[in-house]
């Protein structure tokens, strides 16, 4: 779809850039001449996937081991990667979520996912944005949301208030900054399958027997879709596109509105296996990062 070396000279980081969309995303602007920054909280994980796209795609993909619920952790990593050179982007991805009823939450699982999310967010915005204006530079920045910044979500209230709030951020900056050369736009997505995502936000179900069924074009989202959207949001060219949200769902929040609604009827013993099943994901999420330490610390 786009011509070879279309991003070169281009630094972009992705944030939670190590698995699932992110890596994706990485993937496709590092194939397109980029130079790419990933980040997360597992440093395994970050190397592998730096051979990995490095291998296939060759050039040059850096990793940050990096807390975003951390500002100054934050804005030292964003100055670290500034003594090799400025970046020219940064894609907003990193992310958590998993289905609750919200009379079940605690102020601990809301702040795992707000202060990833929202908070996180901000921060890498900042640090990168601040640089950008004192050094006299455009930048370009691409958050990914949900579609559920427009309709809401039952179940996932956490999430759907973080998003909103980014894109508030993407629309208020497009405006603040706009005299800086400075873009933000947000991708909306509809359902692309990733393990972490199916294993917390769908437990036990089948994402495409639900969900193709109730979709206007009768599938979940290609890779390809996502990465190519986010690749021209990137690119030169299209430079007066700034503060825009772009859904890219196959029209299903047109047509269904909210997601999660089919939870609405579930019972105490299937919120409860919900429960079990989000929670037995989150504590090999845990082992991982403890073996990962361990690893990289011997």
């Amino acid at each position: 779809m786009f011509i070879p070396n279309l991003l070169d000279n281009h630094r972009i980081l992705v944030t939670g850039g190590g698995t699932g969309l992110g890596k994706e995303i990485a993937a496709h602007l590092l194939s397109l001449g980029a130079t790419i920054y990933i980040c997360g909280r597992r440093e395994a994980v970050l190397k592998d996937t730096a051979h990995e796209l490095t291998m296939r795609h060759g050039g040059q993909v850096e990793t940050l081991v990096l807390d975003l619920r951390d500002a100054d952790a934050v804005d030292s990593a964003i100055g670290t990667i500034w003594q090799d050179g400025p970046l020219t982007g940064l894609v907003n991805n990193a992310a958590g979520n998993f289905i609750s009823r919200t009379q079940d939450l605690s102020a601990r699982g809301f702040d795992a996912i707000a202060n990833t999310v929202f908070h996180g967010t901000f921060y890498a915005t900042h640090a990168v944005g601040k640089r950008w204006i004192a050094e006299q530079r455009k930048g370009n920045i691409v958050s990914i949301v949900t579609t559920w910044v427009r309709t809401g979500a039952p179940f996932v209230v956490p999430s759907a208030m973080s998003k909103a709030g980014i894109d508030a951020m993407t629309k208020s900056l497009a405006t603040e900054w706009g005299r800086y050369g400075i873009r933000l736009n947000a991708i909306a997505p509809g359902i692309f399958p990733t393990p972490g995502a199916t294993a917390r936000l769908r437990p036990g179900a089948d994402p495409h027997l639900l969900e193709t069924s109730s979709n206007p074009m009768l599938r979940l989202g290609k890779m390809p879709e996502l990465t190519n959207l986010a690749a021209f949001l990137m690119a030169d060219g299209c430079e007066w596109l700034t503060g825009e949200t772009i859904a890219i769902d196959g029209a299903y929040s047109l047509a269904q509105g909210a997601y999660f609604t089919n939870y609405m009827g579930w019972t105490d013993e299937q919120w409860q296996e919900a429960r079990d099943r989000i929670k037995g994901e989150t504590e090999r999420d845990k082992l991982l990062r403890t073996v990962d330490h361990r690893t990289t610390a011997s």
